[in-house]
């Protein structure tokens, strides 16, 4: 029986183009060994800094009624000097998980082989954890202003606060404690700033106690962000699920992929966990203006996506088989500039597609 899956796919800007490229041919690739039909159909949209140069908007007025219509949206970076980055990032990447509720983000820190780490413990310690991601509301919620500009120059007032609502804190964390039942070490980190922030975080960290008492098999922990940020690096052998605030994560997450060789390695889900609307699926490294359009690129954050993609979609044998690709040719030393190698954004593609198969 064939399936066909719907992919919208937003390269965006700079090096996001190259990574989307790089995915789709793998994703291609992939489906022609399926031997069952699946299939891939591509829809490409142009939003990005170059659509809002021309239309002053970063996503059309439409777009989001043109997203509902598929399985996923295959996204690549988004950014551009000449525009402020939080124009290009609420108009688009944001715009896009609040208005799908995609609250769940997972950021997966994968030590590939071949890849040498900046960290002494990966050298004979087997490292994998997952960042888990409050994504709708937290420290990105969008609530507050500026105000007071008449006042002139250095009179102008700010407020930007923190939304953390008990529904969105138990149902990140539920998500958090149902993945950690999957994994071989059955762990729940809470990371939290409650000694300091004495409201929204109390809450949070009253959450956890209540939600942990519903999964008696997991271990559990509560960590200060400024502390579990040291234990990434000296007691990474002891994560295995890490759960935090939006930003928390966001920043918690890119040091694990710093520390497994480079942000150009990780991958990334925007989960909608009910499917409702459809789920994001980006790599975690910015548009790199400064390498776009060498074709040096590093493709793995994107090819990392493209197999949680595949794991969303209900065809987790397709994700493992390009996982394990994956391994392969990092293994094989076949990499890009920025984890030590000399390799081509295509010559990786191509080295991943021939290690598909078995």
């Amino acid at each position: 029986m064939s399936t066909t899956f719907s992919i919208a796919t937003i390269p965006a800007d700079g090096v996001g183009k190259e990574v989307v490229a790089s995915g789709r041919a793998v994703l291609d690739a992939l489906a022609a060994r399926s031997g069952d039909g699946l299939a891939f159909d591509f829809v490409e949209y142009p939003w990005g800094t170059d659509y809002y140069t021309e239309h002053g908007v970063m996503l059309d007025p439409t777009g989001l009624d043109e997203l509902k219509k598929h399985d996923a949206i295959y996204f690549g970076a988004v950014g551009w000097p000449g525009v402020p980055d939080h124009i290009t990032l609420w108009g688009l990447r944001l715009n896009i998980c609040q208005s799908f509720d995609q609250w769940a983000n997972v950021r997966p820190v994968q030590f590939l082989p071949g890849v040498t780490s900046p960290l002494r413990a990966a050298d004979d310690t087997e490292l994998d954890w997952v960042c888990v991601r409050e994504n709708s509301e937290g420290e990105y919620a969008g609530f507050g202003g500026r105000n007071f500009a008449g006042r002139g120059p250095g009179g102008e007032f700010a407020v930007q606060s923190a939304i953390f609502s008990e529904f969105g804190s138990e149902r990140i964390m539920r998500f958090a404690f149902d993945l950690a039942r999957t994994r071989t070490r059955k762990k729940v980190s809470c990371v939290t700033k409650s000694n300091a922030q004495q409201y929204g975080f109390v809450m949070w960290d009253e959450v956890f106690d209540r939600v942990r008492t519903d999964y008696p098999d997991v271990e559990t922990e509560k960590v200060l962000v400024d502390a579990m940020a040291a234990k990434f690096v000296l007691q990474p052998q002891d994560l295995s699920v890490v759960v935090a605030s939006n930003l928390h994560a966001d920043i918690l997450s890119d040091l694990g992929s710093a520390l497994a060789g480079s942000l150009g390695l990780a991958s990334s889900a925007n989960l909608n966990p009910e499917k409702r609307f459809p789920s994001m699926f980006e790599p975690v490294h910015g548009s790199a203006p400064d390498i776009a359009g060498q074709g040096i690129a590093n493709p793995i954050g994107a090819l990392g996506s493209a197999a949680l993609m595949l794991e969303h979609l209900g065809r987790p044998d397709e994700a493992k088989s390009l996982q394990l690709a994956i391994e392969r040719t990092t293994g094989a030393g076949i990499l890009t500039r920025d984890v030590g190698g000399t390799a081509t954004t295509d010559q990786v593609t191509d080295a991943v597609i021939a290690n598909l198969g078995d």
